[in-house]
């Protein structure tokens, strides 16, 4: 290997620690109120206290309940606290602090994947297909043109489809996202039937030599069955275009609606193949306790998350780098 090779890695490498540490930066940015809420409940929870009793595990279940940890999450950690504190002999509530961190890293990551996803990886379907659900209002149509950015900026050609097309602005708004990320758009007039729309996005990425096609959907009430149908239709026109599309279905969340967020996840999860989860507007919210529960819930992976405004503030969900971020 010759000196300018040399050069060119290392040049490629302090590039990527420089990204990688700016995006930790914002993820620590973005849970600052989550800590600021959480970690300060607990210390006011230990303030004055000698032992930790019953009474001290009950008050630490409310605020994680209340910091919308989730209730079962919330009897997992409890119960790992009450094993530790029985099998270590902690009496000292000073330190339960280091104890409950401790046991959330341990929750969060004894299920986590060797290595997480990465928008610059080699994608295994040319092209790959991705269909994004979710309620009105969770950050929907931000997500995909955030998402086409980061994959944009990876090197991959991107096309997005808007089957969107009961409400009037979601066409709109996705044709300039699709404009700041510097990508394609499908598109038809308001009413068009969105699988129409799928079927002719998935033609033209083929024609296109397309390497990522995002496809919005609807974002009615999920308690209505008309979308499910929908979602159900769209899948099966995609497929009759591309066999096995979509190959990725993501579902958004609004992270600030807490336990809203997870009767949405299971409603969706019941009537759609979802392989996937993306919580939006951490940074906006004191409840990041979600994400806890919902990476402990739930057999279907958090994927990205939303931790600001701006374009490339869409991260892969990292649940060590998560941690890190918390507790720091």
């Amino acid at each position: 290997m010759g000196f300018f090779d040399r050069f060119k890695q290392n040049q490629q490498a302090e590039a990527r620690t420089e990204a990688q540490t700016h995006e930790q930066e914002r993820l620590e940015e973005g849970l600052q109120k989550t800590k600021t809420s959480l970690f300060g409940k607990l210390d006011r929870l230990i303030r004055g206290k000698d032992t930790v009793d019953e009474d001290t595990l009950d008050e630490l279940e409310e605020i994680l309940v209340i910091s919308d940890v989730g209730v079962k999450t919330t009897v997992d950690i409890i119960g790992l606290v009450e094993e530790r504190v029985a099998r270590d002999q902690y009496v000292s509530a000073k330190e339960l602090d280091a104890l409950i961190r401790d046991e959330i890293a341990r929750l969060m990551l004894q299920n986590a994947p060797d290595r997480p996803a990465d928008f610059s990886v080699p994608l295994p379907h040319q092209p790959h297909v991705i269909m994004v659900v979710g309620v009105n209002g969770v950050g929907k149509t931000t997500t995909i043109g955030k998402m086409a950015y980061r994959f944009a900026q990876a090197g991959h050609e991107v096309l997005l489809g808007a089957a969107d097309t009961f409400r009037a602005a979601a066409t709109e708004q996705l044709d300039i996202w699709a404009d700041r990320a510097g990508v394609g758009i499908i598109k038809q007039k308001h009413g068009a039937d969105p699988a129409a729309v799928a079927f002719d996005t998935l033609a033209a990425a083929k024609s296109r030599n397309a390497d990522v096609v995002i496809i919005d959907t609807a974002g009615r009430l999920h308690t209505k069955g008309g979308l499910m149908d929908e979602l159900s239709k769209i899948k099966r026109v995609m497929d009759r275009q591309i066999e096995g599309a979509p190959h990725e279905v993501l579902l958004v969340l609004d992270a600030s609606t807490g336990q809203n967020a997870i009767r949405q996840a299971e409603a969706f999860t019941r009537s759609v193949d979802v392989t996937g989860l993306v919580l939006t507007k951490l940074d906006g919210t004191a409840k990041g306790g979600i994400v806890i529960g919902i990476s402990n819930e739930f057999q279907i992976p958090v994927k990205y998350i939303g931790v600001g405004e701006q374009i490339d503030d869409l991260q892969v969900f990292d649940r060590r780098r998560f941690v890190e971020a918390l507790f720091a």
